[in-house]
C-alpha cells in the first residue's frame, strides 16, 4: 500500500468515524478509529478520540485503558503534550456538550478531565457550574478539590468564567459554609470592582432580605470592603444588613462612617437617614435621633431649595423615603407632610427626566381590547410573613373573581419557604416574583395592562416608590403600608372617616378616598398555645399586667413616661415589654425612666421575641391592659389586641399613624381607652388597671364585636373597596 493510499484510507476512516460520532453512533465511531490505531498505531489523536467514543458509551474503565495505551512509555516532555493534547479533545467535547444542554455527560468527560489533570482550576470551576444546573451538590468541588486554594494561587484563572460560577454559587448554595472563603478568593483577582459589586451586591441583598440571612449578607461585604474600604454604596447596605441583623452598634458606626465620606448633600441626606434608623431602634440614644433628625429636616429643605432636577436613578431611590421617621418622632401633620408631599414632587420630576421615554410610552396606553373585568394590580415586597401580609390577605380572599382579575407584583421575592407568600401566589390570576429592579416591575405592570394600580408600601421601599412614579397604570392609589408617599403619580390615598380628620385633605397631594366605615377589615387571627405565665415571670396572680408590644422605633419617650406614670399609681402591677428593639437599649432606656418617675425596676419585665406570630398572639392574653405608643399608633399590634379581647389605652392625634387604633377602636364599638391627651392617656390606663368589671366590660365588648364589628367583617370591607375600585375607574374614563 502507497503512502497515499495509506492517508486516503486513514482520511476515509476519520470522516467515517467523525459522522457516526455526528450521528451520535459511537460504537460504529469507535471502530472506525479502532481500525485507523491499527492502521496508524502512531497517531496518539486515534487513542484520545477512541477513548472518548468508550467513554460516551459509558465504558469509563476501557476508555482509560485506550488513553493510557496511547500515552505508553513515552518521555516526560511527550507525555506531557500527549496528556495537553488529550486534554484538549475532552474540553472540546465538553464544552460541545455544554452548549447542548447535555450536563451530564460535560459533568463525567470534565471529572475524566480532573482525573487527568487535578490543578486545572479552570476545568474544577466548570464542574462546579455543571453541578449547580444539575441541581446537585457542590460540597466537593467546593471543599475536597482544593479549588479556594488553587483559586488564590492560580495566575491563569479564567477571571470571566471564575466570576460567572460565584455568581451561580451566591444563587444557588449561599449559606454553604465555603461561601465566604470563596468569596474573599476571588478578591485576588478583582480588576474592576464595578463588575464585581455588580455580582455580590444584588446577590446580598437577595441573602439579608428575600433568605433573611443579614449575618452572612454583612460578612461578605465586609470581605469586599478589604478592596474598597470607602465605597459608599457598599457601606450603605452593610449598615442596613447590621440594622436587620439587630448589630445596631456595628450599623450606627457605619452609618456615621458613611456621613463622614459623603460629599454631596444627596449622599449626606441619605447617610443620616440610616443614621437615625439605627438611632431609632436604640431608644437610650433618643436624644440624639432628635438632634440628627432636625439636622436631617435643614438638610432637606436646602436640598428643596436647590430643586435638583439631574439625579440619578440610584440617588432619587435614596431620596424617597429620606423623612420616613417623621412622624415616629412628632405628631405634626402640617410639617410632615409637607416635607414629604415636596421631596416626592422633587423625586417625581426627576424620574420623569432620566426615565422620560417609559414614561411617555407608559401615559399613552389605552383601555383598547380590555375585556369587561377590572384588572387590580397589587405592589409589595411584603405579600408575606409580613404585617402587611397578615392584614391584605382577607381583601385577596374576598375578591369578587368574576368581575376582576388580580395580579400581584412581588418585589425582592423571598427564596424561603414563606407558607404565606406562596397563598398569595395562589390567589392571583398572575403572580410576578419580581427582584429589585424597579424598571422591569414597571414594564411587566404596563405589559399586563392593569387598569388600577394598588401600592402597599408607600415609602417603606424606595423600589415600590419609583414604580409609581414611573406611572406604569393608568389609576395608582396608596392603601395599608403607611402614610401616603405624596408621589404625585398617585391618585388616591385609601382611609375611612376616623384615621384622617375632616380636614386633612389639605396636607394631601393625593385624593382622600374615603371608605364608609373602616380602612382595614380582616376576618380574625390564626392563634396558637401561650407559652408565658404568671408564675414564670415572678408575677403574683392577683397583680394587674399592662404589656407594650411595639418595636424599637415607636418607643417616644414622652408617652414611655406617661406609661410609668401608670404604672406607679396603680398598685401591685407590672409592666411587660417587648418587641423588634436593641434589647439592651430598650432595658436601660425603660430602667433610666422608671428610676426618675419612682417605678421601682423589679415591676418590669422585658420578654424576647415569640417564635411565631401565632404564640405572639396566644402570649397578649397574660395581659390585663395593652398601653399603645403615640406618635405612631400600632397598626398590626393594635388588631391582635382587640381580637383577644384585651383593653387598649390609645392616644390620638393629628396624623395617618397617630390615629391608627382610633379607627380600629371605633369600628370595633369600643370608646374605653381612647384619650385625646397625655392627661385622659394616663388616666384611663390608670382606670382601667384599678377597674376590674371596666376590664370585664371591655374584654366582652370586644369578644362580642367578633359578630358584629365592620373591623371584623373582611367580605364587607372587600365589598367597598370594589365599590371603589369601580368608581375610580368611572373618574379616570369620565376624565378621558
Amino acid at each position: 500500500m502507497t503512502s497515499v493510499q495509506l492517508y486516503t484510507d486513514i482520511t476515509s476512516l476519520e470522516q467515517q468515524a467523525q459522522q457516526y460520532f455526528i450521528k451520535d453512533n459511537y460504537s460504529q465511531a469507535a471502530n472506525c478509529y479502532e481500525q485507523a490505531i491499527e492502521t496508524e498505531p502512531e497517531v496518539k489523536s486515534h487513542y484520545w478520540n477512541l477513548g472518548l467514543m468508550l467513554l460516551l458509551q459509558g465504558q469509563e474503565t476501557e476508555a482509560q485503558m485506550t488513553w493510557l495505551l496511547g500515552i505508553g512509555e513515552g518521555e516526560v516532555q511527550e507525555v506531557e503534550q500527549w496528556t495537553v493534547e488529550l486534554v484538549e479533545v475532552l474540553q472540546t467535547e465538553a464544552e460541545r456538550r455544554e452548549t447542548l444542554a447535555d450536563y451530564k455527560v460535560a459533568w463525567a468527560i470534565r471529572q475524566h478531565i480532573r482525573e487527568i489533570n487535578p490543578t486545572d482550576i479552570n476545568n474544577l470551576l466548570y464542574l462546579i457550574e455543571l453541578a449547580i444546573k444539575q441541581e446537585t451538590l457542590i460540597d466537593d468541588e467546593l471543599t475536597s478539590l482544593g479549588v479556594i486554594e488553587l483559586i488564590q494561587s492560580e495566575a491563569t484563572v479564567d477571571i470571566p468564567l471564575l466570576f460567572h460560577v460565584l455568581e451561580s454559587i451566591l444563587n444557588y448554595a449561599p449559606f454553604h459554609p465555603a461561601v465566604p472563603a470563596f468569596v474573599e478568593a476571588c478578591l485576588v483577582h478583582v480588576h474592576e470592582p464595578q463588575l464585581f459589586i455588580k455580582i455580590l451586591l444584588p446577590a446580598t441583598i437577595q441573602i439579608a432580605h428575600s433568605m433573611r440571612q443579614p449575618k452572612l449578607a454583612a460578612l461578605l461585604l465586609e470581605l469586599y470592603l478589604r478592596l474598597e474600604p470607602e465605597n459608599l454604596a457598599i457601606l450603605r447596605h452593610l449598615a442596613a444588613f447590621y440594622f436587620k441583623a439587630n448589630d445596631y452598634s456595628k450599623g450606627i458606626e457605619v452609618a456615621k462612617l458613611c456621613y463622614s465620606l459623603s460629599n454631596t448633600l444627596i449622599d449626606q441626606i441619605f447617610a443620616i437617614h440610616l443614621l437615625h434608623r439605627g438611632l431609632m431602634d436604640s431608644p437610650d440614644c433618643w436624644e440624639e435621633a432628635c438632634e440628627v433628625f432636625e439636622k436631617q429636616q435643614n438638610m432637606m429643605m436646602l436640598l428643596l431649595e436647590e430643586n435638583p432636577l439631574a439625579l440619578r436613578s440610584n440617588e432619587v431611590l435614596h431620596l424617597f423615603n429620606s423623612n420616613y421617621f417623621a412622624p415616629y418622632l412628632q405628631d405634626n401633620i402640617k410639617q410632615n407632610r409637607y416635607i414629604q408631599n415636596q421631596i416626592a414632587h422633587l423625586c417625581q420630576l426627576n424620574v420623569e427626566n432620566y426615565a422620560s421615554q417609559e414614561v411617555q410610552r407608559y401615559q399613552q396606553r389605552t383601555s383598547k381590547g380590555r375585556n369587561s373585568k377590572l384588572k387590580i394590580g397589587y405592589l409589595s415586597h411584603c405579600l408575606s410573613r409580613h404585617s402587611v401580609g397578615w392584614l391584605a390577605r382577607w381583601l385577596i380572599q374576598h375578591h369578587n373573581r368574576e368581575e376582576f382579575d388580580m395580579y400581584g407584583y412581588f418585589i425582592n421575592y423571598k427564596q424561603i419557604n414563606d407558607p404565606l407568600q406562596e397563598w398569595y401566589v395562589q390567589q392571583f390570576n398572575q403572580a410576578y416574583k419580581g427582584g429589585i429592579y424597579s424598571e422591569d416591575i414597571a414594564e411587566k405592570i404596563h405589559q399586563d395592562k392593569i387598569d388600577i394600580l394598588i401600592d402597599l408600601d408607600s415609602i417603606t421601599l424606595d423600589i415600590t416608590c419609583e414604580i409609581m412614579a414611573l406611572k406604569p397604570a393608568p389609576v395608582q392609589a396608596t392603601w395599608l403600608g403607611w402614610d401616603a408617599s405624596g408621589i404625585p403619580a398617585v391618585d388616591y390615598f385609601i382611609a375611612d372617616p376616623y384615621v384622617l380628620s375632616e380636614s386633612a385633605q389639605e396636607y394631601y397631594t393625593e385624593k382622600i378616598w374615603r371608605l364608609p366605615q373602616t380602612y382595614i377589615a380582616i376576618d380574625g387571627f390564626d392563634v396558637g398555645v401561650p407559652t408565658l405565665r404568671r408564675d414564670s415571670l415572678d408575677i403574683p396572680n392577683d397583680a394587674v399586667i399592662y404589656l407594650s408590644a411595639q418595636r424599637g422605633f415607636k418607643r417616644h419617650p414622652d408617652t414611655a413616661r406617661l406609661q410609668m406614670k401608670i404604672i406607679k399609681e396603680v398598685p401591685n402591677s407590672y409592666f411587660l415589654i417587648k418587641g423588634l428593639a436593641d434589647s439592651e437599649a430598650v432595658q436601660k432606656f425603660f430602667m433610666q425612666l422608671a428610676e426618675e418617675e419612682g417605678v421601682k425596676c423589679d415591676r418590669l419585665r422585658f420578654l424576647p421575641q415569640d417564635p411565631a406570630e401565632t404564640v405572639h398572639r396566644a402570649n397578649l392574653t397574660i395581659a390585663d391592659v395593652v398601653l399603645d405608643t403615640f406618635p405612631y399608633n400600632g397598626a398590626t399590634t393594635t388588631l391582635e389586641t382587640l381580637w383577644m379581647g384585651i383593653p387598649l389605652v390609645t392616644r390620638v392625634g393629628q396624623q395617618f399613624a397617630a390615629r391608627n387604633s382610633y379607627t380600629m377602636m371605633m369600628n370595633v364599638g369600643v370608646t374605653e381607652g381612647i384619650a385625646w391627651s397625655d392627661e385622659e392617656y394616663v388616666e384611663w390606663g390608670v382606670r382601667l388597671g384599678k377597674d376590674e368589671a371596666l376590664r370585664q366590660q371591655v374584654a366582652w365588648k370586644l369578644k362580642a364585636s367578633r359578630q358584629t364589628a365592620p373591623l371584623w367583617n373582611g367580605k364587607q370591607f372587600t365589598r367597598e373597596m370594589e365599590k371603589a375600585y369601580k368608581e375610580m375607574w368611572q373618574n379616570y374614563i369620565d376624565k378621558k
